[in-house]
């Protein structure tokens, strides 16, 4: 019996695109070529590099600026690859790509589609405050994340599991769905399920300023926002009398607020805002011009160890 062809090019960045790629190789693909991403100068590089996991399996590697360039798109051709993938890889492939391999162009979504398609999902899901999201591989078609399901695997989102933390229980679920999809799709008996986009969602991007804190939300929603953007990402933010505060962590445990008003405070060495909503919220992390603050600090900053907050 001939062996099912495995000859792929692969799309990928991210520590997403490092297990891709780890698991691809695992289960016998032939990787002919990678193109991935170069590295931007003003990005916190914190994830795992693609590039150095080619080098290491002397996969050549291509970083084009735009990977539907006619260059890139012949290049590819030339290869003939049964197989396309990828994985956390920023740019939408066209039309010209999707149609190369005669096996398929397939992608792998840190979300339980058809929920949160488009960008930055894990981010999206814990600002959201969902319980659950997952790792999702699917057929690439012409609209973003809206090709068949071949399989899914949830994580759970536990109330204070920032969007890192969420980050990596995906990153071990894309493996979990890459090892058990991968042989049965070298030898066609995987199976696929339309995707009901009825019953999803897109969401776009994210920027810094998205991260700007609106204290007259309940504490649960400003605490899905601060965990959501918490490092390795931006942080959530706040201006307050010609002041820049950055909220780099907070902690929720369902408390009722000390006080009826708006207000930022210390309370034996912790930070905390009463809400809005009559909850108040465990600050884990208060910084100002880069410095990270305790009570002494905030007071000598502000002049009190308590502020009320939109005076």
């Amino acid at each position: 019996m001939t062996e099912s062809p495995v000859r792929a090019v692969v799309f990928a960045y991210h520590t997403v695109g490092v297990r891709g790629l780890a698991a691809l190789l695992a289960c016998g693909f032939d990787v002919s070529l990678v193109v991935t991403h170069e590295d931007a100068a003003d990005e916190n590089i914190w994830f795992e590099s693609v590039l150095e996991l080619a080098r290491l399996n002397d996969i050549p590697v291509i970083t084009p600026a735009n990977p539907n360039m006619p260059a890139v798109v012949q290049q590819i051709t030339q290869i003939q690859p049964e197989w396309l993938f990828s994985f956390y890889y920023r740019h939408l492939l066209g039309a010209e790509l999707l149609a190369i391999p005669e096996r398929g162009a397939w992608n792998l979504h840190g979300s339980l589609l058809p929920k949160y398609r488009g960008r930055v999902p894990i981010n999206w899901a814990v600002l959201n405050g969902e319980s659950q999201t997952g790792a999702s591989l699917h057929r690439m078609v012409d609209k973003p994340d809206a090709g068949n399901l071949v399989d899914q695997q949830a994580v759970p989102i536990l109330p204070n599991d920032t969007a890192d933390v969420v980050f990596h229980k995906v990153v071990v679920a894309a493996e979990m769905v890459l090892m058990r999809s991968l042989p049965k799709m070298r030898d066609g008996t995987h199976a696929e399920q339309p995707l009901d986009l009825a019953q999803g969602s897109y969401y776009g991007g994210r920027r810094p300023e998205d991260g700007c804190i609106d204290w007259r939300q309940p504490a649960w929603n400003i605490h899905n926002l601060i965990r959501a953007v918490a490092p390795p990402y931006p942080g959530a933010y706040f201006d307050d009398r010609g002041q820049h505060f950055r909220v780099l962590g907070s902690y929720w445990r369902n408390e009722e607020a000390k006080a009826d008003r708006l207000r930022l405070y210390w309370e034996a060495g912790r930070c905390y805002v009463d809400c809005v909503d009559g909850r108040r919220l465990q600050i884990l992390e208060l910084e100002h011009n880069g410095i990270s603050l305790d009570a002494r600090a905030f007071t000598e900053i502000t002049g009190s160890d308590e502020r009320d907050l939109g005076a």
